[in-house]
């Protein structure tokens, strides 16, 4: 395991996620990073030749039904009640200057 990940990058780092690391943290982060690293290195060495990319495992659908109006926005029996309409709107006495 080669470490790629130096003392600036946790310092910059930990800065970027607004944390105050001790030097024993600090270390830990770079190995854990340094672990991270060879993984995807591990993983790049897999040939994908062939493999389509993919968002996720399985696939994706909107299962939603179309947005369609059926029965209005009942504005005109809403404005029935209010004591006071124009334009469409409620008017009400001011309640501060």
């Amino acid at each position: 395991m080669v470490n790629k990940i130096s003392d600036e990058t946790i310092e910059y780092l930990s800065i970027l996620a607004k944390l105050e690391l001790t030097g024993e943290e600090k270390e830990q982060a770079k190995k854990d990073m340094g672990r991270m690293l060879d993984y995807i290195d591990k993983l790049n060495e897999l040939d994908t030749t062939g493999v389509e990319p993919m968002s996720h495992v399985f696939p994706v659908e909107n299962v939603f039904r179309d947005d369609v109006v059926i029965n209005g926005d009942g504005s005109e029996d809403t404005l029935k009640n209010a004591p006071g309409q124009k334009d469409n709107m409620f008017v009400a006495p001011k309640t501060f200057d």
